[in-house]
């Protein structure tokens, strides 16, 4: 079945930065579009950044843009979501997607914090 494992996360100075991993399995990882979300305590899960299928389109919110990259390797199946200039407002669950399957992960913590 689809299954998404994320890691990479912890705790980082404001400014820092951390370099967030997904790996996945159950689908057909090449023609997919990929996506990490987040979820702050108290707040609703919201979209961070997007990569499509081919790997030449990216999309951020804007929130995050500038600092954050998405990154695919369709050899290992994994997702990657660079970080950097973290903020505390970075602070959340963050979790990876793919296409339109309604599974999600355990996700993994990033708090900012001094």
């Amino acid at each position: 079945q689809v299954q998404f494992v994320e890691s990479g996360g912890g705790l980082v100075q404001p400014g820092g930065s951390l370099r967030l991993s997904c790996t996945t399995s159950g689908f057909v990882f090449g023609g997919a579009v990929l996506k990490w979300y987040r979820q702050a305590p108290g707040n609703e899960r919201e979209f961070v950044a997007r990569m499509d299928s081919t790997g030449r389109r990216t999309d951020y919110a804007d929130s995050v843009k500038g600092r954050f990259r998405i990154s695919r390797d369709n050899i290992k199946k994994m997702i990657y979501l660079q970080m950097n200039s973290l903020k505390p407002e970075d602070t959340a669950v963050y979790y990876c997607k793919a296409g339109d399957y309604a599974t999600w992960g355990q996700g993994t913590q990033v708090t900012v914090d001094s």
